[in-house]
C-alpha cells in the first residue's frame, strides 16, 4: 500500500483547492446535520413530554387532543379500574385543549398558541413541570402560566398581562414554568373549569390521563376499554402518543433540509472530483514513479480513494464544529397536528454526528472514485516520459 503519509502531504502541497473543496463540503455537511438536529429537537421536545406508565384517552377515530371530545362520566369510570395506580396523589385526570391566535411580539405576525385547561391536581400529575417565577394559578380563578419557551414571544402573554380568550372572557399571565424541555413549554396553562366555560365546553374534556400501577398493565387496560363501545374511547401510550405526534413535523423539517444538502452535496462531489482530477494531472510523473516502485493499479486506487475521503472528513468536521452552534438557538415551528406553534432547540445527537460525518465520507468517495480509477490507469512508462 502507499504509505500514507504520502496522501496527506500531498493535502498540504496544493493549500488553495484543498481548502476550497474542504469548505464546500463544509456547507453540505452544515446543512444535513443541521436538518438532522432540528428533526431530533422536534422528537425531544414532543418525546419528553409522554410517559410509558400514563395512558391517554381520546374520543375513537381521534388524531389529537385538539379534536377529541371525552364525557365526563368517563373520568369515573376510569378512577373505579384496577389498573389504576393508588398513592401519590390523584391518578386519573382529564384537561381540555384548545388554540388561540395571538400576535408575536417581533410584528411577524400571529399564530396559533396551545392552551390547556387542567385541573388543580394537573401540574402535580407531571413531576416535571416546575415554576420558574411567578406563582400557579389560584383553583377557580382566571389565573394562567405561560410555558417558558413562548415567554415574551406574544402580545398579552407575557407575566402579569391580560388576554382575551372571547369577549369579556380575560385571562391574566400570573406565572412562567418549565417542562424539562418537552413541547409543554409551548403552551399556556389555566383552571380548566375556568377555561372550558369561557369557551362554552362544559361537562367535556379533550382526554383523559390515567397514572397506571405499572406500564405492563397499558395492554390489558387498553383491551378492556376499547372493547366496551359505550365508551367509544381509543387509548394510547401518553409516550406513544406525543411519539405519532412529532412524525409529521419532524418528518418534513428532515426531509426538507435533507433534500437541500443532497442538492448541495452534487456540487461538493464536482468540487472534490475537479480537486481530485487535477491531483492526477500534475503527479502524472510521481504516479508513474510509483508503480515503477512496484505499487499495484489497486494500490494507487486505494490510495486517491483515501486522500479524496480525508479531504471530505475534514470538511465534515469543519462543518460539524459550526454546527453545533446551533445547539444555542431555539426555532419556532408548526406542529402539523395540531396546527399551533412550538419552540423547539437544535438538537445534537451522537446520531446525527455519525450521519454526518458519513455522509461526507460517501461525498469523498464519490468524488474521488472517478478521479482514483483514472490515476491507477496511469502507464508507469508514459508517465515516466512525460
Amino acid at each position: 500500500m502507499v504509505p500514507l503519509r504520502y496522501n496527506l502531504r500531498s493535502l498540504l502541497v496544493r493549500k488553495i483547492t484543498s481548502a476550497a473543496t474542504a469548505i464546500g463540503i463544509a456547507l453540505v455537511v452544515f446543512v444535513f446535520a443541521a436538518a438532522l438536529m432540528l428533526s431530533a429537537g422536534v422528537d425531544a421536545a414532543l418525546a419528553t413530554s409522554g410517559r410509558d406508565d400514563i395512558a391517554l384517552i381520546m374520543r375513537d377515530g381521534s388524531d389529537a387532543e385538539l379534536s377529541s371530545r371525552v364525557g365526563t362520566e368517563v373520568l369515573g369510570m376510569l378512577r373505579e379500574r384496577t389498573e389504576v395506580a393508588t398513592g401519590g396523589g390523584e391518578a386519573v385526570i382529564g384537561e381540555m385543549v384548545s388554540i388561540v391566535t395571538a400576535k408575536r411580539t417581533d410584528g411577524s405576525g400571529v399564530s396559533n398558541v396551545t392552551l390547556r385547561g387542567t385541573p388543580e391536581a394537573g401540574i402535580a400529575f407531571r413531576p416535571e413541570v416546575k415554576l420558574v417565577s411567578g406563582r400557579l394559578p389560584a383553583p377557580g380563578t382566571s389565573d394562567v402560566i405561560v410555558g417558558k419557551a413562548i415567554a415574551g414571544r406574544f402580545a398579552n402573554l407575557g407575566m402579569g398581562q391580560t388576554y382575551e380568550l372571547r369577549r369579556n372572557r380575560p385571562v391574566t399571565v400570573v406565572g412562567v414554568f418549565s417542562a424539562a424541555g418537552s413541547s409543554y413549554e409551548s403552551e399556556v396553562w389555566g383552571d380548566l373549569d375556568v377555561l372550558r366555560t369561557s369557551l362554552g365546553r362544559d361537562a367535556l374534556v379533550s382526554s383523559a390521563r390515567v397514572r397506571l400501577a405499572s406500564a405492563a398493565q397499558f395492554t390489558s387496560f387498553r383491551a378492556s376499554l376499547e372493547a366496551d363501545k359505550r365508551l367509544g374511547v381509543k387509548v394510547q401510550r401518553e409516550s406513544d402518543y406525543y411519539k405519532s405526534q412529532s412524525q409529521a413535523t419532524g418528518g418534513f423539517l428532515s426531509g426538507m433540509g435533507i433534500a437541500i444538502a443532497v442538492m448541495f452535496s452534487i456540487a461538493a462531489m464536482i468540487g472534490a472530483a475537479i480537486t481530485m482530477n487535477g491531483a492526477v494531472a500534475h503527479r502524472t510523473r510521481e504516479i508513474g514513479t510509483l508503480r515503477a516502485l512496484g505499487f499495484s493499479k489497486l494500490a494507487i486506487l486505494v490510495s486517491f480513494v483515501f486522500e479524496a475521503i480525508v479531504l471530505s472528513l475534514v470538511g465534515g468536521a469543519i462543518g460539524l464544529v459550526f454546527v453545533m452552534l446551533l445547539s444555542l438557538v431555539s426555532f419556532p415551528v408548526m406542529n402539523f397536528q395540531t396546527f399551533s406553534e412550538i419552540v423547539i432547540g437544535f438538537k445534537a445527537t451522537p446520531g446525527v454526528i455519525i450521519a454526518a460525518l458519513v455522509f461526507s465520507a460517501f461525498m469523498g468517495l464519490v468524488g474521488g472514485l472517478v478521479p482514483a480509477i483514472r490515476a491507477a490507469l496511469v502507464s508507469p512508462v508514459e508517465a515516466m516520459r512525460g
